[in-house]
């Protein structure tokens, strides 16, 4: 795991950052604490929350600001994108984009040196999707 200069490789840290990694589902800080506490008994919520904001500080993990909900984490640092289930909540890793929908990472835009961007895609996810098809043809 990296830490910034100044910051101790805490058992907690390890921990979280372990923890978060096995988890394909984005979790919010709650959900992650939960899986946490399964072998940190002691930790508290503040704990899990001031060490995820420090991984993310320092690039070990991503912060995910989903629109219309609490922020989610992510142990996946390669580059990619989200996509956000309307119905149930679910986030889930894209890593294959069509080229056309950002040609440049780095562009200027109306006197912007833009650095970086973020796309957010939401919908239906595999399961939702299902499901609706299902209620559509038992109707």
């Amino acid at each position: 795991m990296e830490t910034a200069p100044n910051q101790r490789n805490t058992k907690q840290r390890q921990v979280i950052l372990e923890e978060l990694r096995k988890l394909k589902s984005h979790p919010t800080a709650a959900e992650l604490y939960q899986k946490v506490r399964k072998r940190l008994k002691k930790i508290s919520l503040g704990t899990v929350y001031r060490n995820l904001e420090l991984l993310a500080g320092n690039k070990s993990i991503q912060k995910l600001y989903m629109s219309g909900s609490e922020a989610r984490f992510d142990g996946e640092t390669k580059p990619h994108h989200h996509a956000r289930c309307t119905k149930c909540g679910a986030v889930d890793d894209l890593f294959e984009l069509p080229q056309n929908i950002v040609q440049q990472r780095h562009m200027n835009l109306d006197d912007y040196d833009i650095r970086g961007y973020r796309i957010e895609f939401y919908g239906l996810c595999r399961k939702c999707k299902s499901r609706k098809q299902t209620a559509k043809t038992t109707k």
